[in-house]
């Protein structure tokens, strides 16, 4: 039997760079569900250090508000406080979607978008209480 002649191989096609793939907002939610776990992960620790100086006296949580009053320290707060908000509404969404609701693509994107609008409205809304002094954090 005769071999079959070779045929010029075509070069494989290369993935579409970074800056050229356009993520669905879908996918960036369920990449930021996983990163906002992390998060709540590192502010439990924040968490049990706020606890511990609580339950150290005076000054040791005199410390820790100087460093959770900077303008750094405000930020992170205000991270862990917009990563609950984000990982608390995904789970909602989650929970429907294992009801058998929201999985038509554009069902999808528009609550990936909820998610999205509703997390960051809901860390500013407990950030605005804070500051309003309601919770005795600012009295």
């Amino acid at each position: 039997m005769a071999e079959s002649p070779q045929r010029p191989r075509r070069p494989r096609p290369l993935s579409p760079f970074v800056t050229i793939y356009h993520w669905p907002v879908t996918m960036a939610t369920s990449i930021t569900h996983r990163v906002t776990g992390m998060g709540l992960a590192a502010g439990t620790v924040l968490l049990a250090w706020w606890l511990v100086a609580v339950s150290s006296g005076p000054d040791a949580f005199a410390e820790f508000n100087a460093l959770a009053g900077t303008p750094l320290g405000e930020v992170i707060l205000f991270l862990i406080a917009w990563s609950l908000a984000f990982h608390l509404l995904n789970g909602v969404r989650h929970l429907a979607w294992d009801m058998g609701y929201g999985f038509t693509k554009d069902a999808a994107r528009n609550n990936s978008w909820l998610v999205v609008v509703g997390s960051i409205a809901l860390a500013a809304l407990v950030f605005a209480l804070a500051y309003a002094g309601h919770g005795g954090y600012y009295q």
